[in-house]
């Protein structure tokens, strides 16, 4: 008898959150260490040449794994023509990246980065040989295979990154993590999964992959532009320090977007497309989505936004002090993205990435027309405010075209919304005022409040769900009845 779907979704959730847990986890420790151990400008060399890598790859983007992932029917005869793309890809971005390093290095003022680019332009090429059957441990929901894959990648950083971080104190660490990362990935897409791919261009099948994939395109690139142009804009307009500053400060304040909507929208894409053409299903999934979610999301953008002063201070060290207030920005722009990431699955799954398109347009536009005066006013901190305007005026549209799209009324937002930003306010201020006034918080007195501010935040959500109908512990039983 063949598995339930609802099974399905909610073991392959357990599996990415597990797989997004022990991997940040991971590369938390690995972050401490590393800025122990090196310089902001270290990380700003590193991230000129990542800002590279993704400028290319984005503009190069075919869309093609999410068109076979939201296809319904058989997807084996795509496969040879979708990989033979992605290898000639991969090799090209190579070739590119490695002629024109001198020149990106020249426009960051930075030689110290041309060596650097030409090695981890390694990178698109290993990525565009992966084997291309990797797309199925997402579009069948096998997420364990996931685990494997994207866990042993992690590691390979942090045993290789973190020695010699102590050895060369210097970019270098950053680099040779990252490429054993990228190897171990291109050795774990042929050994996990049997398929093997050949060099095949069929028209027909690219055709019909780009028609889906052109929008998913159009959406990657505007993406990009909102979420790394500014960090190209602070590397050339305030240097490689600030952009150091800026990268790590926009890590931590996003962990309610890059993690929890992450593991989420990975495991809802897939089912929300195999639900297309149940709309009611699909509805009442999204619901609970966006419930579980912001009831994750609210309270650890609230930890991070209270606690991160301290943690600067006692774990990452006083040179990392100037990224604080950009951070706290970026934290509240973290929490909107988290509740914008929700409404991606559900444009892709039906058919309608042109929604997502349009008001990426939208906060590509916002984003330009703000970033440069407020960047020369308040540095970092100006660029962390026109992210989050940007972000602000994206989240209304998603939204609003999200309630049109599978028809649900505006209060039914205010559950799964509203209560957790309360809950998340009562359970951070008297936490708040008590850091605003202590003299001295060291590491332990930090886990220790830490704590209490989940307790009270939980216990809240004990006081809702009994007496205001909140309905989470219903989502609860029902996901450990599967």
């Amino acid at each position: 008898m063949p598995e339930p779907l609802s099974t399905k979704v909610v073991k392959s959730g357990l599996w990415v959150f597990a797989l997004r847990i022990l991997n940040r986890g991971l590369g938390f420790i690995r972050t401490i260490i590393l800025a122990r151990l090196l310089a902001p400008e270290d990380f700003g060399i590193l991230g000129i040449a990542m800002l590279s890598i993704s400028t290319l790859e984005t503009f190069s983007h075919t869309g093609f794994h999410t068109t076979l992932i939201q296809k319904k029917d058989n997807i084996e005869s795509y496969l040879n023509t979708a990989w033979t793309v992605s290898a000639l890809r991969g090799t090209m971005l190579f070739v590119i990246l490695f002629f024109s390093a001198p020149m990106i290095a020249r426009f960051f003022n930075s030689s110290a980065a041309t060596s650097v680019i030409r090695v981890i332009a390694l990178f698109t090429l290993f990525s565009g040989l992966q084997n291309i059957s990797i797309l199925f441990f997402q579009k069948e929901l096998e997420f364990h295979k996931q685990f494997i894959y994207e866990f042993a990648a992690t590691l390979a950083n942090l045993i290789v990154a973190i020695p010699l971080a102590f050895l060369l104190r210097n970019v270098w660490a950053l680099v040779w993590g990252g490429l054993a990362s990228s190897v171990v990935r291109l050795i774990l897409s042929y050994t996990l999964h049997p398929y093997r791919p050949l060099i095949q261009l069929n028209r027909q099948k690219l055709k019909e992959l780009w028609h889906f994939g052109k929008w998913v395109l159009g959406s990657t690139i505007l993406v990009f532009l909102v979420t790394q142009g500014d960090d190209i804009f602070v590397g050339k307009v305030l240097g490689l320090t600030a952009l150091g500053l800026y990268q790590l400060s926009y890590t931590l304040s996003n962990l309610p977007a890059t993690e929890i909507t992450h593991v989420v929208s990975r495991v809802t894409f897939p089912a929300y497309s195999k639900l297309q053409d149940d709309l009611p299903r699909v509805r009442s999934a999204y619901l609970k989505v966006l419930q579980f979610i912001s009831f994750l999301s609210f309270p650890l953008a609230g930890a991070i936004f209270i606690f991160l002063p301290d943690f600067v201070s006692i774990f990452l060290g006083d040179k990392w002090t100037p990224m604080v207030p950009a951070a706290q920005v970026l934290v509240m722009a973290g929490l909107l993205r988290s509740i914008a990431a929700t409404t991606g699955p559900i444009f892709h799954a039906l058919g309608k990435p042109k929604i997502d398109t349009n008001w990426q347009i939208i906060r590509f536009l916002v984003l330009l027309t703000l970033i440069y005066p407020l960047t020369l006013q308040w540095n970092i901190l100006g660029t962390s405010i026109a992210v989050f305007i940007s972000i602000l005026a994206a989240t209304i549209g998603f939204t609003a075209k999200t309630i049109k799209l599978i028809k649900f009324d505006v209060s039914s937002l205010v559950r799964p919304i509203c209560l957790p930003l309360v809950k998340t306010t009562l359970a951070a201020l008297p936490i708040f005022m008590f850091l605003r006034n202590a003299s001295f918080v060291n590491w332990w007195y930090f886990v220790l409040l830490l704590g209490l501010y989940l307790a009270l935040y939980l216990f809240l959500t004990y006081l809702a769900d009994r007496f205001l109908n909140y309905g989470l512990s219903k989502i609860i039983k029902e996901i450990l009845c599967y």
